[in-house]
């Protein structure tokens, strides 16, 4: 199956360092980033973890669960947290998936296929850097892959979470480099005379097929 934005992101029963889960069931009407790391007691997964630990405040705000995954035991993991809370100055709470035997990983096409070094002892496969945003309907809105070389930024994350919710509450779209407070775009299905009425704070007409209004976030 083709994972593309706008499929059901899909259930999977799994291990993780916070007991077993269903995925669907883990989500509930949470908005939540499913991301994946290549491999436990490595450089740049461990400041990956911590930095999503030391958010873990802006994902409450937004009423957002973290759930990260790589194809390593339950017993390496918790081992592991031990090493990022030193490491980092974080208490990580979010779940990690036991994925050994990959099933999560294939399901959700996170193995590396390119890096032949990104391997286990036997030569296998570990998961290349996914994030998957998915919404309270279990639809996934964002998929990103990033190569195991390359550590990713989670500002951009929470910044692409600000810009969804804030289009599914209203009518807009948000510019490159948006971020949030930022000016955003009214949505192209929306005419100007509506937009006058639906943002009070005020339509501005660059051109007829751009319209900012200040963000009602």
């Amino acid at each position: 199956m083709v994972l593309r934005l706008g499929s059901v992101a899909p259930d999977f029963e799994a291990q993780t360092t916070k007991g077993n889960i269903k995925f669907h069931e883990f989500i509930g009407d949470n908005w939540t980033i499913l991301f994946s790391h290549p491999a436990d007691f490595t450089p740049v997964c461990t400041t990956e973890l911590g930095l999503v630990a030391a958010l873990q405040d802006e994902f409450d705000k937004r009423n957002v669960k973290v759930i990260g995954l790589s194809a390593n035991g339950l017993e390496e993991h918790r081992k592991w947290i031990t090493d990022i809370n030193d490491i980092s100055g974080v208490d990580l709470q979010f779940p990690i998936i036991a994925d050994a035997d990959r099933k999560v990983s294939e399901l959700y096409d996170m193995l590396d296929h390119q890096d032949a070094t990104n391997v286990d002892a036997k030569g296998i496969p570990f998961t290349v850097r996914s994030v998957f945003i998915i919404d309270p309907k279990k639809t996934i809105r964002l998929i990103i892959t990033y190569p195991a070389s390359t550590g990713r930024n989670f500002d951009e994350i929470l910044r692409v979470i600000d810009s969804l919710q804030l289009g599914d509450k209203y009518k807009i779209t948000t510019p490159g480099n948006w971020k949030k407070g930022d000016d955003v775009i009214v949505h192209p299905s929306v005419s100007t005379e509506e937009a006058q009425k639906i943002f009070p704070k005020g339509v501005k007409v660059v051109r007829p097929y751009l319209r900012l209004t200040p963000s009602p976030f």
